[in-house]
């Protein structure tokens, strides 16, 4: 790991040096960020044009990087430098390139909105890149959504985009392009977060007052992400404010957070801790019921982050994450579940040409269930620790391209379940074996601009997982039934699986204002989500994580896409259209009656098939003016065929929805007034009914034959809000479900009271209407 990690860093001595020897031309670089507060700018436009106009030279454009860098390598000469970036007025400068030049630029908030650039980054669709199905959730434009409890959520607004569907109320799940729960990589500042919600799912892992950016990939993912077949939600962390001390926070009906920021040193260092809490706890010790006075139900999370700038080529951040929930009823259950993530970055720049960053990165998760007390308690307990380094470097050789290198090392610790069981005078106590799993992988991909039109990036990622002893690994025969053992002491390889993932994106520029692209992507996936929420389809805190061992074999994905992207009236509209097929290799699933959650063997309740997904993504937004929004609409298949079930022939998934609609608007009135609506619907996710039951022992038990065969009824439901901002102060009331539409979170089938020979489906629906309103304050 070290020597190859040594050996890219001797990298940078050479190609610093080939750079010396172009001295044709010069290298414009530097950093974007806030005037006022210092946060760098992701994504920003930076472009050069030659002074005077020189009709044969090319305009050179580039966008700023995950930490507000950009380079961009031209012939010498006199440039007019143009930046600008959504919400801020544009800058412009003028530099003369007779050697390498360091401009770093501050942009001041503004309201230049109508510039064509400025929107085209508001929309989220850049024409030019090579990237199909990227989406970019504007921080700003989401804080006027209606709220739940009067809590804004990223993760729920990701979920009114095309191509993204949301696993129902009370879960912060989802799922994109037929993918199930656990193929979406959701990263917090590079850091794994393997369960992303809080309260069963009514809120996100992600408090929004400390989110900078956020970004969706469900098409072309760029070659150093990996590791899942679906997506990747890439979640970015405010830097801190380097001027001066402030503080922002939200108070709503059951909910509060608050984030301080300021500088640790101006202009050098800052630090940022954000805070959030729920309340409803303390309701409960109204009540007159002393199970109810003695019950816990909340949630509480901590944000961190230290930026330090090391002089002016080096910069390092320290950032940090940390959330627990706490459900319990008096003394018969109790469970908690939570997450602790820490990431150490380093920037370095070797030259104008050459950025390096190094990340240093842990993410824990665990949960225990406690039923019970005494001579009858039964508990579970497990945990999934993560250890990982990344390497990478970004080379800039001239403007137009961009290449990025690096590796990728992880050690995986699973510890699957811990069965506490007490009878009577005795405990016994089950321990599922601990697995453990080293995945690495190595990766390059090149940005290159082809002229005025065609743009193009490609990518290959070389991925692999060891599997590492310590324990008895089984083999098992068709029936699931353990026929053999072998004994491999910690630390020695088991198994080992490589995969070479290569990724091809394109993007040809038709007209000014539309543009034709497409991607072609194989990804690989190691770590897997066995699931206990039969039926539902949705990630639960006691779901079972594991990795890839010598019977789970790694599930491999390849995606084709392509799309039609176009703006109108001068980018106050864009419209696109997306479709995409993909395939994959080693799909899970379960043997009727697989006990997931307990089965120290649950290798042998599993199998395995290929899968398929298809389908079209419409899209149009309106960006400018009082009224701004936008319609989506998913047309889509998602389908599975596995030996075993469904006599083998392709059955739909859980997570399976024909038709998804999302319709969502904002109005400003005035100044300070702002009315927002949501609308969606969707089609209903699949599930299995029943097809005949039998009585055993007195007791009803029905049987169940063709998988996934019928269809949850249609979700749909309407929210609004009404948001007043005034200076420092803002006020946000909500209506969730505003015409009460009792939709299913859950459908159980059970012998009808009034006519055994019939079978009754009941329904069950969590909320119906549900105000809330927040006050927000920034000082």
């Amino acid at each position: 790991m070290f020597p190859r990690t040594l050996f890219l860093l001797g990298l940078a001595g050479p190609l610093h040096g080939a750079l010396a020897q172009q001295p044709l031309r010069y290298t414009l670089s530097g950093t974007v960020s806030d005037s006022l507060n210092g946060e760098t700018l992701i994504g920003a436009t930076v472009l050069l044009a030659r002074i005077p106009a020189d009709t044969t030279a090319q305009q050179a454009g580039a966008s700023t990087n995950e930490y507000g860098f950009f380079s961009l390598t031209v012939a010498p000469g006199t440039y007019s430098v143009r930046c600008a970036y959504i919400g801020y007025a544009t800058r412009t400068a003028t530099v003369r390139l007779d050697k390498d030049v360091k401009l770093d630029l501050r942009l001041a908030a503004g309201t230049e909105l109508k510039e064509v650039s400025i929107t085209a980054k508001k929309a989220g669709i850049d024409l030019q890149r090579a990237e199909v199905g990227v989406e970019r959730m504007d921080i700003k434009e989401m804080e006027k959504l209606p709220m739940i409890f009067g809590e804004r959520d990223v993760m729920k607004a990701i979920q009114l985009l095309p191509g993204v569907k949301s696993a129902g109320d009370g879960n912060a799940g989802f799922f994109v392009r037929g993918g199930s729960a656990d193929q979406n990589l959701i990263l917090l500042d590079e850091a794994p977060v393997y369960y992303a919600s809080h309260l069963m799912g009514f809120f996100s892992t992600f408090n929004t007052n400390a989110i900078k950016d956020v970004q969706l990939y469900k098409g072309s993912m760029p070659a150093h992400y990996g590791g899942r077949l679906a997506s990747v939600m890439d979640v970015r962390m405010k830097d801190g404010d380097m001027q001066r001390v402030g503080v922002t926070g939200n108070v709503g009906l059951i909910a509060s957070n608050v984030m301080v920021e300021g500088p640790i040193a101006k202009d050098k260092a800052s630090f940022l801790i954000a805070g959030r809490r729920t309340y409803a706890d303390l309701f409960l010790k109204l009540s007159n019921d002393e199970l109810l006075k003695t019950s816990k139900l909340y949630f509480y999370d901590l944000n961190g982050k230290v930026n330090i700038k090391l002089g002016g080529n080096d910069r390092l951040f320290l950032s940090g994450y940390m959330g627990q929930d706490r459900l319990g009823m008096g003394s018969n259950m109790d469970i908690d579940w939570g997450n602790t993530t820490a990431t150490a970055r380093w920037n370095h720049l070797f030259s104008p040409r050459l950025f390096s960053n190094t990340s240093l990165i842990y993410s824990h998760f665990d949960y225990g269930l406690q039923v019970g007390v005494g001579e009858s308690g039964f508990g579970i307990a497990s945990q999934l620790r993560d250890l990982h380094l990344t390497h990478e470097f970004s080379f800039y050789p001239k403007a137009g391209s961009q290449w990025k290198f690096g590796l990728s090392s992880i050690s995986h610790r699973v510890t699957p379940g811990r069965i506490t069981n007490s009878s009577g005078t005795s405990t016994t106590t089950t321990t599922i074996q601990d697995q453990y799993a080293w995945e690495n992988a190595v990766f390059a991909s090149l940005d290159q601009t082809l002229g005025p039109r065609w743009t193009l990036n490609a990518g290959l990622r070389v991925s692999g997982l060891s599997v590492l002893g310590g324990g008895d690994f089984h083999t098992f025969n068709e029936e699931g039934v353990v026929v053999g053992s072998t004994l491999y002491g910690k630390g020695e390889f088991v198994k080992t699986y490589v995969h070479p993932e290569p990724r091809l994106a394109f993007s040809f520029l038709a007209t000014e204002f539309s543009s034709i692209k497409a991607s072609y992507a194989r990804t690989a996936q190691y770590m897997h989500l066995l699931s206990n929420s039969a039926g539902a389809g949705f990630a639960s805190f006691t779901d079972r994580w594991v990795t890839s061992t010598n019977n789970i074999r790694p599930e491999i994905g390849d995606q084709v896409s392509g799309g039609y992207f176009r703006k109108l009236k001068d980018g106050a509209y864009d419209l696109s259209a997306e479709v995409y097929y993909k395939w994959m290799q080693n799909q899970i699933d379960y043997r009727n009656g697989a006990d997931i959650l307990t089965d120290p063997f649950v290798e042998g309740a599993l199998l395995y098939g290929d899968g398929r997904a298809y389908g079209l993504e419409l899209m149009a937004r309106k960006n400018t003016g009082r009224l701004t929004g936008w319609v989506a609409y998913t047309w889509s298949r998602s389908q599975r065929r596995i030996d075993g079930i469904n006599n083998g022939d392709w059955y739909f998934a859980r997570q399976d929805r024909t038709h998804e609609v999302s319709v969502v608007g904002t109005y400003a009135l005035n100044d300070a007034w702002s009315l927002s609506a949501l609308w969606t619907y969707n089609s209903g996710n699949a599930i299995t009914f029943p097809s005949g039951k039998y009585t055993v022992a007195d007791q009803v038990v029905f049987s169940y034959t063709e998988r996934n065969g019928g269809r949850m009824p249609a979700y749909h439901r309407l929210d609004l809000s009404a948001t007043w901002t005034r200076k420092k102060h803002s006020w946000n009331f909500s209506l969730y479900n505003a015409y009460g539409r009792q939709n299913a979170f859950l459908v159980n089938f059970q012998e009808n009271e009034h006519d055994p020979t019939r079978t009754t489906a009941v329904q069950t629906s969590l909320f119906r209407w549900v105000p809330s309103v927040s006050y927000g304050f920034k000082f």
